[in-house]
């Protein structure tokens, strides 16, 4: 079974992931912040990441960068800093992909 890491500060928004990822056979595990996604990915291997930017103690930004000096691993970006040079900096930055807040779930 794949694994999903969803780190964003918003509860809803990592319930909301997890529901829906679970239901298509996903195991999500949570983070609430980016130095808490750094602890789990240091312990565990993860298949895939979703993450928000705007997180307190480090930014998805930041976090992107800290991932991609030892990790491939896919990162998709799901954030409501939607102007196009946010979407551009975490595409520079090494995110596989990048979505706008609000979003459709199926999407």
């Amino acid at each position: 079974m794949a694994k999903i890491l969803v780190v964003d500060d918003e509860v809803n928004i990592r319930r909301m992931i997890r529901k829906f990822a679970e239901f298509e056979g996903y195991e999500v595990f949570e983070a609430v912040d980016g130095m808490d996604a750094v602890e789990k990915c240091e312990s565990m291997s993860y298949d895939c990441i979703i993450m928000d930017i705007m997180m307190p103690e480090m930014n998805g930004f930041e976090l992107t960068q800290a991932l991609r000096k030892y990790s491939d691993i896919p990162i998709l970006i799901l954030s409501a800093k939607s102007q196009d040079n946010d979407k551009i900096l975490g595409l520079n930055l090494g995110a596989d992909d990048y979505i706008a807040k609000p979003f459709n779930p199926v999407e």
